[in-house]
């Protein structure tokens, strides 16, 4: 039986499927307006992994994982650029897809957007209205009363009478309660809007999650997952409208994947340790060296990253590779190794003890082979194999590996690190191209600063700031 830590509850559950054999989950995706980061690439491993393991253990798993596509941010950034927010959230979903391909992220069986569920968006709001649980404010905005949802906090562990005495909010004569947000967010001049009872419009962030996977999933799924910092408010708001909206459940487990640290420290530009997944990619011999790096931690709890775990991340896989090179193929043998796996991956997806055994097989492949059993380590090679496959990784050909090199050195066509002033021509390139709104190019020059190991920051007014990863 597989046990997941429910978020709400605080312990592990028995995993009961809804519907017996199926099993349905919804996980917070993306605000699609820059480049994927190690956090959001870490997010995206650790349900990769959850649904390829539901998926090994014989469910039929539905997973949703939705793209926010209107919001501040967004048309903040394309105002910037002079480019509409379609244009800009279309950019960077392709980039997102580009780059899940590249760390082997399974697509979702659905990739809703937030602006292709307005109608459902409005419906729910129309809802909560009529039951007491939301007003219109003075301001135009529809705000969802906090007061009105006894149960609101149980996810997070807070009391409305703690956030009240601790909030620093700004007086907003709009508001019933300083705690209430906002589920329909009256137009500016000069954003993008769609027409509603309550007049001009756009979704506010957290009513597009309860109104989207309510609607492909039901009114009550099994599993809702995201990144440790939705957990409150996000996810304590969906839980709101939800079963407000609906009077159903919502969700029986929720699940949380925990920070990523940068050399000890929270990840923030601000602190100058702000990685997207395509610079760091760009320093690796293969994406899966970064994806052993998230494995090797339980999903719960917080990481570091730093140089040196990546450089023990690709030297465990090539130990490991080194024990499939040469070997014969045949049949994937079963051994004890694999009951092991399924026990650690029963127990809350606990992924360092699953590598543990990986590396225990390659042990055992390694005397095998010193012993001249070499039917033996044939066996046990495609076993480990068959189990590291599972977790996403071992999908290269062992001669491939070794004839894959770090990227960073050769990433400026073997000529080694790019100078000052040639990234200084590249970046006063890439400004010209966003000047005449060739984003295209913009995007490519990045990229190929990017596998040079030269991180670029785009402040506001349109200067770029540059920094050697």
């Amino acid at each position: 039986m597989i046990r997941i830590h429910d978020s709400l509850s605080g312990e592990k559950q028995e995993l009961r499927p809804i519907t017996p054999g199926q099993l349905r989950m919804y996980v917070c995706g993306l605000t699609v307006y820059d480049y994927v980061h190690i956090g959001h690439a870490r997010m995206l491993t650790v349900f990769d992994v959850v649904t390829r393991y539901l998926r090994h253990r014989g469910y039929r798993l539905t997973y949703v994982r939705n793209i926010t596509d209107i919001d501040d941010k967004i048309i903040r950034r394309a105002a910037e650029n002079g480019e509409t927010t379609e244009a800009l959230t279309a950019r960077f979903i392709a980039a997102m897809h580009e780059d899940c391909a590249r760390l082997a992220i399974l697509p979702p069986d659905s990739e809703p957007r937030a602006t292709q569920y307005v109608p459902q968006i409005i419906a729910m709001v129309a809802k909560l209205i009529e039951g007491g649980y939301a007003y219109r404010a003075t301001d135009g905005d529809v705000l969802y009363s906090v007061a009105s949802f006894a149960p609101y906090g149980r996810l997070s562990g807070k009391r409305l009478a703690d956030l009240r005495a601790g909030a620093r909010v700004e007086v907003d004569e709009a508001k019933r309660d300083p705690l209430d947000f906002v589920l329909w967010k009256h137009a500016k001049p000069g954003e993008p809007w769609w027409d509603s009872p309550w007049g001009r419009g756009r979704p506010g962030w957290h009513i597009e999650c309860s109104a989207m996977s309510t609607a492909l999933l039901g009114t009550h799924f099994d599993i809702h997952g995201g990144g440790m910092d939705l957990k409150f408010p996000h996810h304590e708001n969906e839980i709101a409208q939800s079963c407000a909206a609906t009077g159903d459940e919502f969700v029986n487990l929720w699940m949380h994947n925990g920070f990523v640290n940068v050399d000890e420290e929270k990840m923030s530009k601000s602190l100058g340790n702000f990685f997207t997944l395509r610079e760091v990619l760009a320093t690796l011999r293969h994406p899966e060296v970064l994806r052993y790096f998230f494995l090797a931690s339980h999903y719960r709890g917080p990481i570091n990253y730093s140089l040196e775990q990546l450089e023990q991340a690709d030297a465990a896989l090539t130990r490991i590779y080194t024990a499939l090179r040469g070997l014969p193929t045949g049949a994937a043998g079963t051994s004890a190794a694999t009951a092991r796996f399924a026990e650690s991956m029963d127990d809350d997806f606990n992924t360092p003890e699953a590598l543990a055994v990986l590396q225990g097989l390659t042990r055992e492949i390694n005397t095998a082979r010193d012993a001249g059993e070499l039917t033996r380590a044939a066996a046990l090679g495609g076993e480990l194999k068959a189990l590291g496959n599972v977790l996403g990784l071992l999908t290269v050909p062992a001669e491939e590996w070794f004839r894959l090199t770090r990227a960073a050195g050769a990433a400026a066509g073997g000529r080694g690190q790019l100078s000052d002033s040639e990234v200084e021509a590249r970046i006063a390139a890439r400004t010209a191209a966003r000047t005449r709104k060739d984003f295209k190019e913009s995007d490519r020059i990045r990229d190929e600063l990017a596998a040079g190991g030269v991180v670029l920051e785009d402040k506001p007014g349109g200067k770029t700031s540059w920094r050697r990863a």
